[in-house]
């Protein structure tokens, strides 16, 4: 007799291809490395200084002084994939293709576990990798894939505290005054300080947990039992690091807390990036957000649906627990959207006036809501005539047809070079070139000490400012910062290394005309220009 495979294996086998697939694509597109930023470059330093012994610092700069704003979870990875003789910057190439097949294959294990569908496992999985922006978040050298990966996991351990499913039927969930197996709980806390440690905005997933640890749970004895629980599990690793920067920088994370309101230009980022994630064609993208507030209306009435429904599930659960608690993946990561961005939206204001609505920082909200519409994709199916489902099939096949037709363009022009400073413009530059062949001990101040450091691995001085890009308040000191630096320069122990990109604005290059007066040009080319004592 034949024996054929269950359809659970069936299910894992397509989930193991699908993963398999978005970690060659990823490998793929990117030959020449992962695309680079300041970001990149200062979690690659950091893993190379761990590397070499001397602890999580500032690799990049001269100061070298112990890293605090960037917390270690990234680059301890990257330092322990360097442990195999791979650099950094090669290693995160392979991690971050790990990991975009990785979280393809967690969330189809959440698609699955949330609508008792191995279809729509399937489908989220597909979903997720061929969404050319959340492609294009694992194709940087930064956190975001690794926070994504520790928040699905720690969505999935949080499920399972409430009840685990054997092939696609749901045990019951505890009842009475036992509490569930705190195991999974436990787990739960690790993962959510993982992220913390991977980027400090997990503090929005501790706040998603406690609150449906608060309304989830039927008496308040579960309730603060379980958050305690909870707690003790998360603050361990978190307090460790926090006690850390204390000793080593008299600093927790290097924030201060001063108000900053939103910019029109940030808002616009925002606004671009999220058309990007829910209009994959260019051309009607264009379209669309010609009149912003058209866009704006939609984004608004999507915002208000989620939020009526996940109060509505939450607070009935609260108020009346008989009525049957509402299913765990779907209600915290619609909790989760909130929380997250409640989160970016106050360091934004309050904490960190240099964060935009990049791509990056909105990525996971990007992936809770394709867990949230692959829910209301089943909802609708599960109405069983033939409208709905109809709708169901023509909706998803527009969304994979326009989804694959935008990755694939994506896929090619990343083929063809590196991104950020990655690409030939700063490997084939001249002015890095002549910066490699100064003397041993000759001091570089320059408005690109990432780059500078990557491709002629010395450490670099940053450039005296008026604002600070943190607080977006003034900076002191800046006159006897230019006048030191003019000296150190015209001493001849120092060169002023002004690189065009980034500094194109008319009062950037102002300053720059300022900080190179009475200094000799020494090397000028495609506008990177270096500066030197009088020869």
């Amino acid at each position: 007799m034949k024996q054929y495979l269950k359809p659970q294996s069936l299910f894992l086998i397509a989930l193991g291809l699908i993963a398999l697939s978005a970690l060659g694509v990823l490998l793929y597109s990117t030959p020449e490395g992962l695309g680079l930023s300041d970001d990149s470059i200062g979690y690659i330093a950091g893993a190379r200084s761990i590397l070499s012994g001397q602890g999580y610092r500032e690799a990049w700069l001269a100061s070298n002084g112990p890293v605090t704003h960037f917390p270690p979870g990234f680059s301890s990875l990257l330092a322990l994939i360097g442990l195999s003789g791979l650099d950094p910057l090669r290693g995160a190439r392979f991690l971050n293709a790990l990991l975009f097949g990785a979280n393809a294959f967690l969330l189809g294990i959440i698609g699955w576990r949330m609508t008792r569908s191995q279809i729509a496992g399937v489908v989220l999985a597909l979903l997720f990798t061929v969404n050319a922006s959340l492609f294009n978040t694992h194709t940087v050298a930064m956190s975001e894939p690794l926070y994504i990966f520790f928040s699905l996991a720690a969505f999935l351990t949080f499920s399972k505290y409430y009840g685990a499913y054997s092939g696609v039927q749901e045990l019951a969930p505890a009842s009475g005054s036992k509490l569930p197996d705190s195991t999974w709980l436990i787990s739960t806390g690790v993962l959510t300080a993982l992220t913390y440690l991977t980027r400090y905005a997990g503090l929005a997933l501790l706040a998603t947990f406690l609150v449906a640890l608060i309304l989830l749970h039927d008496t308040w004895k579960k309730k603060l039992i379980s958050a305690g629980i909870f707690l003790a599990s998360f603050m361990p690793l978190v307090l460790a690091w926090s006690l850390r920067n204390k000793l080593v920088a008299d600093n927790a994370t290097n924030r201060t807390l001063v108000y900053h309101p939103l910019s029109a230009e940030n808002i616009e980022t925002g606004i671009y990036n999220l058309s990007a994630f829910f209009i994959p064609v260019e051309t009607w993208r264009r379209e669309v957000t010609k009149d912003p507030n058209v866009f704006i209306g939609f984004l608004s009435l999507i915002t208000l649906a989620l939020l009526i429904w996940v109060v509505y599930k939450g607070l009935k659960n609260f108020f009346q627990p008989a009525s049957g608690r509402p299913e765990v993946l779907s209600f915290t990561n619609a909790l989760y959207v909130f929380g997250y961005l409640a989160s970016i939206i106050s360091s934004m204001m309050l904490f960190d006036a240099s964060t935009k609505f990049k791509l990056r920082i909105l990525s996971p909200v990007y992936v809770a809501l394709l867990i949230l519409l692959i829910l209301f994709g089943t909802w609708l199916w599960s109405k069983r005539t033939f409208l709905w489902r109809g709708l169901v099939v023509i909706a998803t096949l527009f969304i994979f047809v326009f989804s694959f037709y935008d990755i694939s363009s994506v896929v090619k022009k990343l083929h063809k070079s590196g991104q950020g400073y990655a690409s030939f413009q700063w490997y084939d530059s001249k002015a890095m070139d002549f910066l490699s062949e100064l003397p041993e001990g000759i001091r570089i101040y320059t408005n690109q000490p990432g780059p500078v450091y990557l491709y002629t691995n010395r450490p670099s001085y940053v450039l005296p400012d008026l604002i600070d890009p943190v607080t977006g308040l003034p900076r002191g000191g800046y006159e006897e910062g230019v006048i030191e630096l003019q000296q150190d320069v015209l001493s001849g122990n120092a060169v002023l290394a002004l690189f065009k990109f980034g500094a194109e604005d008319e009062d950037v290059q102002s300053i720059y005309t300022q900080l190179a007066d009475g200094l000799y040009l020494a090397h000028d080319t495609h506008g990177d220009t270096i500066y030197t004592a009088n020869p």
